[in-house]
């Protein structure tokens, strides 16, 4: 112990022997005689509690703490030591094992009076540790709603600067508040973890910090939490992530991480993973963010660029069943929007090739041909409304191949079935083109070009 540490003590002692009297045990413990000094409990109880002596180390500093409360910041340090481990010793819900966790808070309380001001440990450090400390000591209160106060104040002032376990146990604490009451406490805990976030974040950025890698597992846990508590719709999302993306375009572990959030939360129409995935893409494209542009493209109508961006999504899928998946979705598209049916078509087929058992492609081809009209009256004249009726043949073959390819989509394929059926060229009607309908086959004219039964 320094000479001026030792000047510090004398001049407590001889200045104020304060007694504290707030707690059952500080209680039963005599002070320390006004004609003694401080510096020798001090002295006894901290070398004791340096070699982990707490047995031995209790009653010098209970005295110290009772008598002269500010005559060494190791009161409180060695102080919270000492509790815990008397708190080890004892069981839960007896009345000395309330009486010594009560007396815990009030170290921290004290501390935060006596050395609120001190630069390594200052209050809002020491609210973080009083928070955590309650959450381990006081388990039969189901919210911790006490410790949210202290571990909100902590985890507000100190930022990227708190501990790893003062910012977990905040999230955690908030998270028991929403489950307990959602309306009231659901802006909150999304503003809890949005600070909670940026404060992870940060950690995890941050090369020079030993615990950067512990601050973002403890960020990717946090985010399944969340993602799964229901709090949050995709309008939520954005708003909590709107500037993040936008001022992290270069950063794409992040930028990927928001968007597995996205995501999990089934929000991947909103225009903050429109632009998460499009910033993502031009740092390292893959087949999820060439598909998320794809996704983004088709809500602003570009489906121009949609098309072209599955096509990226296809080349650089993996699986054959990806690809046939973003293959199927450009087709859609094709069909829906663009309305080019023959072109439709070609992506169906393609996407056929990755995988072979999609009824919903041989669908799809089907409503096509029954919505072509591929002999042009200008052309034909009137046998066009007979010949055009062919279609239907060609329709029923697609939904007949989707029944036997794909047994998921039978019922739906029956029904086109029976819908088109009726639609056939009747026997009347064939009977007035001999030289079309002459065979047992008849070959759809136009882009179709398929040969078919007749009916």
């Amino acid at each position: 112990m320094n000479t001026k540490t030792l000047l510090g003590l004398a001049l407590c002692t001889t200045m104020s022997l304060t007694a504290l009297a707030q707690s059952p045990i500080l209680d039963a413990v005599e002070a320390i005689p006004a004609e003694e000094n401080c510096v020798t409990y001090v002295s006894l109880f901290h070398e004791s509690a340096k070699n982990k002596q707490y047995a031995d180390a209790k009653v010098n500093w209970l005295r110290a703490y009772k008598t002269c409360p500010t005559a060494s910041l190791n009161i409180y340090v060695d102080g919270v030591k000492i509790c815990e481990w008397q708190l080890s010793q004892l069981k839960a819900g007896t009345a000395e094992y309330n009486d010594w966790r009560n007396l815990l808070m009030q170290v921290y309380d004290d501390r935060v009076k006596n050395y609120g001001n001190y630069p390594k440990m200052p209050a809002s450090a020491v609210l973080g540790d009083k928070g955590v400390a309650y959450c381990n000591y006081f388990a039969e209160d189901e919210t911790k709603a006490p410790a949210y106060t202290w571990l909100k104040e902590s985890v507000e002032q100190r930022g990227a600067q708190s501990k790893i376990t003062v910012v977990s146990k905040f999230i955690e604490v908030s998270l028991g508040l929403y489950k307990s009451d959602a309306s009231k406490y659901g802006e909150q805990y999304i503003a809890d973890y949005q600070l909670c976030s940026d404060i992870f974040n940060a950690m995890a950025s941050d090369a020079n910090d030993k615990n950067a890698s512990g601050a973002a597992r403890k960020r990717d846990y946090m985010d399944q939490v969340f993602a799964a508590s229901g709090a949050a719709d995709c309008n939520k999302l954005d708003e909590l992530y709107a500037k993040t993306v936008s001022s992290n375009v270069d950063n794409l572990e992040l930028l990927n991480k928001i968007m597995a959030l996205y995501r999990r939360v089934n929000c991947v129409e909103s225009d903050v993973y429109f632009a998460a995935a499009e910033a993502s893409h031009k740092l390292a494209p893959t087949a999820e963010s060439a598909a998320g542009c794809a996704a983004m493209c088709k809500k602003k109508e570009d489906w121009k660029g949609a098309i072209e961006y599955y096509d990226q999504a296809t080349d650089m899928a993996e699986s054959d069943e990806d690809k046939a998946e973003y293959l199927f979705r450009a087709a859609s598209v094709l069909y829906d929007k663009v309305k080019n049916y023959p072109e439709c078509r070609r992506y169906l087929r393609r996407s056929l090739e990755f995988k072979a058992d999609q009824g919903r492609c041989y669908i799809l081809m089907g409503i096509l041909y029954a919505n072509s009209k591929p002999y042009p009256e200008a052309d034909f004249g009137p046998k066009a409304r007979i010949l055009n009726k062919t279609v239907y043949w060609a329709a029923v073959d697609k939904f007949n191949k989707a029944q036997a390819v794909d047994p998921t989509c039978a019922e739906e394929a029956r029904k086109l079935v029976n819908s088109y059926a009726k639609y056939y060229p009747t026997k009347e009607e064939r009977f007035d083109l001999p030289n079309e309908f002459s065979g047992s086959t008849f070959t759809v004219g136009g882009w179709i070009g398929e040969t078919t039964q007749i009916r």
